[in-house]
């Protein structure tokens, strides 16, 4: 398993916000203590409560998954995208 803190544009190290790579090649994008998205074999699952917790939040789940919010609510609404409890 490896952590590394999320990267800002120049490339500078985003205290409390982490990506975290499971042997098995999973992400997971934590925010402070909390599990806000899991990608796994190509699904992409967030947490119901949390995925859009804040703006600070949304942000880094913007960055982590590489999309605006927007595309995200589409996702979801479409069933591309799965909400559980990551927590």
């Amino acid at each position: 398993m490896k952590v590394t803190n999320l990267k800002s544009s120049n490339g500078n190290a985003i205290p409390q916000q982490f990506e975290i790579e499971a042997d098995n090649g999973d992400l997971v994008f934590q925010s402070y203590q909390t599990v806000i998205a899991c990608k796994s074999g190509g699904k992409v699952t967030l947490d119901a409560d949390m995925w859009d917790y804040s703006r600070t939040t949304g942000k880094y789940r913007n960055l982590f998954l590489h999309e605006d919010k927007a595309a995200t609510e589409r996702k979801i609404k479409k069933g591309e995208y799965t909400l559980a409890n990551l927590n």
